[in-house]
């Protein structure tokens, strides 16, 4: 089966060609990331104009890398949800449109259902039911894959997500955005011990997170050492930003494959290319005795190829059946 798919969710446009979901044909992603660098984070507006002057050529690109044609297509893939609205409407209308002008089935995906399917690309042997921890940027959550499309929640951050306070921290400390990547090579140089900053717990709720707390710790200790004069240790402060979220993510991550009976653990979303939090979750799959599934950095962000991989999995609708389907920024697992 060869689906197309295209991933608008937020700002950057994916485009790619599967063939029966875990065979990548193409793979085309285009990001805007220079566009809304200039005003320190998304604005919804211009990522919704981009995503309208590329997705065409995108598409184009992909067909021509995997030399097929329109009609070689069994089904078009699109994300519907969660997301910047604006923006996955770009993206639904695009795929609706191809999809009836193909006479082929459209088929919806679910944004996070698609990251974790990222580790069937990375690991074709890797079947469900397993652990899958997913921090993106807009999520925090621990999930309990029972199947491709059976999947429940049972752990999730309270308040921000781990990767909006990366993003946070980063704009402040002047690195720019995004500023996971950049964070993360500043602390390569810093100390994890260099600032005692804190680990929150959710009472009656071991497996739940709360970032809030830390994001506000770490803003409070830049802008008190900008007001006294201080010099602040940026990597120490770095690194041991990095050590307190991995000090939250990892042992629950761990209790919960523990208290599900799972040996195997996946990890997905952006905050997964992560440096700190790779090795710290390698060292605890290890001692658990846990098999850990890490994609590639290539698969940890927003792609087209994880929304194809998931849709070879999701219900195959007759064509015309999908196409009142609409785009929603927000959606349960």
């Amino acid at each position: 089966m060869i689906i197309l798919a295209i991933e608008t969710s937020c700002d950057e446009t994916g485009v790619a060609i599967s063939r029966n979901g875990r065979e990548i044909l193409a793979n085309k992603l285009h990001s805007q990331a220079d566009l809304h660098a200039l005003y320190g984070g998304v604005v919804p507006e211009i990522a919704s104009r981009n995503h309208m002057l590329i997705l065409a050529k995108l598409v184009e690109s992909a067909l021509h890398e995997a030399g097929l044609q329109k009609s070689d297509l069994d089904a078009v893939a699109v994300t519907y949800a969660p997301g910047l609205i604006g923006a996955l409407l770009v993206g639904v209308n695009f795929a609706k449109s191809m999809a009836y002008a193909l006479g082929v089935p459209l088929i919806p995906v679910h944004h996070i259902h698609g990251h974790i399917a990222a580790n069937y690309i990375a690991y074709p042997a890797l079947e469900p039911p397993f652990l899958c921890l997913v921090v993106s940027g807009g999520h925090s959550q621990l999930v309990d894959v029972r199947g491709y499309t059976d999947m429940r929640v049972i752990g999730a951050t309270r308040d921000d997500a781990a990767g909006e306070c990366f993003d946070k921290v980063a704009r402040v400390l002047g690195l720019g955005y995004p500023g996971g990547k950049a964070l993360d090579d500043l602390a390569q140089s810093g100390s994890d011990s260099a600032y005692d900053l804190p680990r929150a717990s959710v009472d009656s709720a071991p497996l739940d997170m709360s970032f809030s707390g830390l994001k506000t710790a770490v803003l409070n200790k830049i802008h008190n050492a900008e007001q006294k004069g201080e010099v602040l240790d940026r990597p120490g402060l770095a690194a041991s930003f990095a050590a307190a979220v991995s000090d939250t993510l990892v042992p629950r991550a761990m209790l919960a494959a523990s208290l599900l009976g799972h040996t195997k653990l996946c990890v997905a979303g952006g905050v997964a290319a992560n440096t700190r939090i790779r090795a710290d979750l390698d060292a605890a799959a290890r001692r658990a005795g846990c098999t850990l599934y890490l994609p590639p950095q290539s698969l940890c962000g927003d792609n087209a190829a994880m929304i194809a991989c998931q849709a070879f999995y999701e219900k195959r609708p007759s064509p015309l059946d999908n196409l009142a389907q609409n785009a929603y920024a927000t959606m349960p697992l």
